[in-house]
């Protein structure tokens, strides 16, 4: 799951900064090495969900230079999994999440993510795949700072949470209180720096 990280982005106490440096590089992120390190990303999910048995996955859609995992999502509905996308409903309250499945119909929802047209709503998956910022060797990970996968966990303590990321977004920072910890970092073995 975790790769081995020769860089680490240096220790910090401004969160804010760490964020806007990091989905700086992840936007200026040249082509081939987006679709080479997506592919080990999803090598690596398909090996876990495999050798978990997973049969019901919360996953994301890709924005701001996230791993696009689009393909992956295909393949393991292929596979019978079953997927859901989180949706915002309000600040400061928990992701829901509706049911996914390739061709779906989409509408962009709230902060313009699409989400499916007419969702079908469903419980909190047991697994969910969460794209991350930046995420520390505890493997608490920094979002975009709303809080909704904190929330979400918290309020379905059944579910673990697993981080999406590229191998430079590792980073030292502290947690905050109501940060909850990933139960792993999926991330391209190539550490490479942009």
């Amino acid at each position: 799951m975790e790769q081995n990280h020769s860089t680490v982005q240096p220790p910090t106490h401004d969160k804010a900064a760490l964020r806007r440096s990091l989905l700086a590089q992840r936007r200026a992120l040249d082509d081939a090495s987006r679709a080479r390190w997506d592919a080990e990303i999803s090598a690596a999910i398909l090996r876990w969900q495999a050798e978990g048995q997973i049969s019901e996955l919360g996953v994301y859609w890709p924005i701001q230079g996230e791993p696009d995992l689009r393909q992956l999502w295909e393949r393991l509905t292929q596979r019978g999994v079953r997927l859901a996308l989180p949706l915002v409903q309000a600040p400061g309250a928990p992701l829901r999440f509706a049911r996914w499945r390739p061709g779906m119909p989409m509408t962009p929802g709230a902060m313009k993510v699409p989400q499916p047209a007419a969702p079908e709503w469903q419980d909190t998956p047991a697994h969910l795949l969460i794209p991350c910022v930046a995420f520390n060797p505890a493997h608490f990970r920094l979002g975009y700072g709303g809080g909704f996968y904190d929330r979400t966990l918290a309020a379905a303590p059944h579910s673990k949470g697993y981080g999406v990321a590229y191998a430079f977004q590792a980073a030292q920072f502290a947690a905050d209180a109501h940060d909850i910890a990933m139960h792993g970092i999926f991330c391209n073995a190539d550490a490479d720096t942009p």
